[in-house]
């Protein structure tokens, strides 16, 4: 790309989820990326939700550069994107039901269309794959993702990972937690995932179970929340487990959190990148993860995998970790290592630019 081309571009960002989780956080990531480029960018996102919340602070800092629509439903969203999108260059559609709305108004605005995929399903249906083949650009976030589209017959040829954005760790905030519940001279075991059906929680309950069969140092935070927390809990209640699972609900800048865990897990049956573990590798947080989807492809080397829903071996990689410092120390610098050359913002936002202008060019 040519020096200040990129100034010129307009992007319109979609992401109207209530949630605050992967995607979010990547939303969020891409538009501090495009800005600090010097890109003009706008956002649709959900009115009172987390995200809106989050880039408050970016109107202000980059006034003349961003603009915020908050939208209550779909017949607001439908209306301000078909309204705005034609003050757009190109429309980057973040979320699986933003992709949707971004075709069904392209009537009206008659841009370009880009939408990052970030679930593990296998697409079906004629209007399913209609809208994809409206849609002018896909980006996968992993090779896995990538090949379930292109066997479903549906054209992908990008991929980008997720990216890190590193915040300065506030250390006092996990020491306090860590007084306030209790946790003295425990080693700890962390994960930041939802409660909901492809992240497996109920395995979970199953690897800190077999876990503490054999060790009875340590305690496992589970931050997140979802549909499946209230059946979690009383699963846990029937197992006699509340002692060493701790469910931490939502929590804003978890990432502090990192500075008190000795190993991260995540427990997924199904994956599309799992931007939880990047956080943790650029944290150095040896991480023991599942085989699903494209955890593979960025785990191997860089932490413990594991089968899909094999509880048994999960506890034994957590435990070879605890037990193996030199072990932790290899795999930590090797996944740290990645993520500063492969999932900067900066590389990030210049893979994005890029596939952009292309897109653009036509």
């Amino acid at each position: 790309m040519e020096r200040g081309k990129e100034k010129n571009m307009k992007i319109l960002q979609l992401n109207t989820e209530r949630t605050y989780r992967g995607g979010e956080k990547q939303t969020y990531y891409t538009i501090i990326g495009l800005l600090n480029a010097e890109v003009e960018v706008g956002l649709v996102c959900r009115k009172g939700y987390p995200l809106s919340k989050k880039v408050k602070p970016l109107l202000k800092e980059y006034s003349s550069k961003f603009k915020v629509w908050e939208v209550s439903g779909f017949k607001e969203e439908f209306l301000t994107i078909a309204r705005i999108g034609k003050n757009y260059d190109l429309i980057h559609a973040q979320t699986g039901k933003t992709h949707t709305t971004a075709i069904l108004t392209k009537p009206f605005h008659r841009k370009r269309v880009l939408y990052t995929r970030r679930v593990h399903f296998v697409p079906s249906g004629f209007l399913t794959k209609l809208k994809y083949k409206l849609t002018d650009e896909i980006v996968a976030i992993s090779q896995d993702i990538k090949n379930i589209l292109c066997s479903a017959g549906i054209r992908c040829d990008k991929v980008v990972y997720s990216c890190v954005y590193p915040k300065e760790i506030n250390f006092k905030r996990g020491e306090e937690l860590k007084r306030n519940l209790g946790i003295y001279n425990k080693k700890i075991i962390g994960t930041f995932s939802a409660f909901v059906p492809h992240k497996d929680p109920f395995t979970l309950i199953k690897v800190i179970e077999e876990l503490k069969r054999f060790r009875k140092d340590f305690v496992f935070l589970h931050f997140g929340e979802g549909e499946l927390r209230e059946e979690i809990e009383k699963e846990l209640l029937n197992r006699n487990l509340e002692d060493v699972y701790k469910i931490m609900g939502f929590w804003e800048d978890v990432e502090d959190f990192f500075s008190i865990f000795d190993v991260f897990v995540i427990s997924s049956s199904g994956e599309g990148l799992g931007s939880s573990i990047l956080d943790a590798f650029y944290y150095e947080v040896p991480v023991v993860a599942t085989s699903a989807g494209g955890l593979k492809e960025i785990v191997n080397g860089r932490g413990i995998l594991c089968p899909v829903g094999d509880s048994k071996s999960i506890a034994k990689g957590i435990n070879k970790l605890l037990e193996n410092t030199k072990l932790r120390q290899k795999l930590t610098k090797s996944a740290k290592k990645f993520v500063e050359e492969e999932c900067s913002i900066e590389v990030h936002t210049r893979k994005y630019l890029k596939i952009y202008e292309e897109v653009l060019k036509g």
